[in-house]
């Protein structure tokens, strides 16, 4: 006879603060990026076509399809970013949702720009690179 386990209220109590912390952290990260859209999708193409991870025709461009991005992300629901994320989930441990959101955009949409001649790189170097970004201007 198989046991049946039953956590208790302690453990469910401290699983249902871990989740809503992280919810709280995902809102105010979101919530943040509406005062920093245009520096954050500046320093992000800047940064992206320095250190060679996407090669553009038009930087300008880039950074006004970060900007839309941003603006869309600020009021998009829970269940259009966890679908957008969804591929990439794994990529690193405890992803920033800004961060990862904008690499997901960046390798499923971005890419087909016109504008964007080639994105190079590892996913992993991508998102590294924007999340330096992202904590400058979103600080946890």
């Amino acid at each position: 006879m198989a046991k049946v386990f039953r956590p208790s209220t302690r453990e469910s109590s401290l699983l249902s603060k871990i989740e809503s912390s992280k919810e709280r952290a995902r809102r105010k990260a979101l919530m943040d990026l509406k005062e920093c859209l245009e520096p954050l999708a500046n320093s992000i193409s800047m940064k992206l076509v320095e250190e060679g991870l996407i090669e553009t025709t038009n930087k300008n461009t880039l950074e006004a399809q970060f900007v839309q991005l941003f603006e869309k992300l600020c009021y998009a629901d829970d269940f259009d970013i966890d679908y957008m994320i969804a591929p990439y989930r794994l990529l690193v441990p405890n992803p920033h949702v800004v961060s990862i959101y904008t690499t997901a955009y960046m390798l499923d949409t971005l890419i087909n720009h016109k504008d964007v001649v080639d994105i190079y790189g590892a996913d992993e170097d991508i998102y590294h690179t924007i999340h330096k970004q992202v904590q400058k201007h979103l600080p946890h």
